[in-house]
């Protein structure tokens, strides 16, 4: 009996450990969504070991009335569906500013920060190549006179090379 429960946790831990698939050390590209306004991101993965990793993004907006920026910093966990598909979770949170003109000489300003939580599929191609759908919720702590003290719902496309 001994034999086969011994015989059972190898057959397991073998199996998890071909389950794990390496991710890439670096990704750089970027993540197209509405970011709250902000924008697309430039968007920065670090490879910590095999399954997770450190995500980075800045968005800005800049235009005749308008002009701010977003900085999100995340960690993630990564784990292997099938054959270059991987689903992904992770926690992190940023700081952002802006600054808005209505044209009525009033100009709007906050600088606040953000919880983040996320979570994603990916596909990771044969060449340098990372494709990824993500959804990201984020609730704002920010000036009480603006509306930035809210929950946002934030879905992007992501696109980036590997190295």
């Amino acid at each position: 009996m001994k034999t086969y429960l011994i015989t059972g946790i190898l057959v397991l831990i073998a199996s998890v450990s071909m389950e794990a698939q390496d991710i890439s050390k670096n990704a750089l590209g970027l993540r197209l969504g509405d970011n709250d306004g902000f924008g697309g991101e430039i968007s920065y993965q670090r490879g910590l070991n095999e399954n997770k990793r450190l995500e980075f993004d800045l968005g800005w907006r800049d235009g005749k009335n308008y002009d701010g920026f977003k900085l999100a910093g995340l960690h993630q966990w990564v784990w292997n569906i099938d054959n270059g598909f991987n689903w992904y979770a992770g926690v992190g949170g940023g700081l952002g500013s802006f600054s808005f003109n209505n044209n009525n000489g009033n100009v709007y300003t906050d600088t606040f920060v953000f919880a983040a939580g996320d979570i994603g599929i990916e596909y990771n191609f044969d060449i340098p190549l990372l494709l990824s759908l993500d959804f990201r919720p984020e609730i704002g702590f920010g000036d009480e006179n603006y509306d930035n003290n809210d929950l946002d719902f934030d879905i992007a496309l992501g696109i980036r090379y590997q190295f």
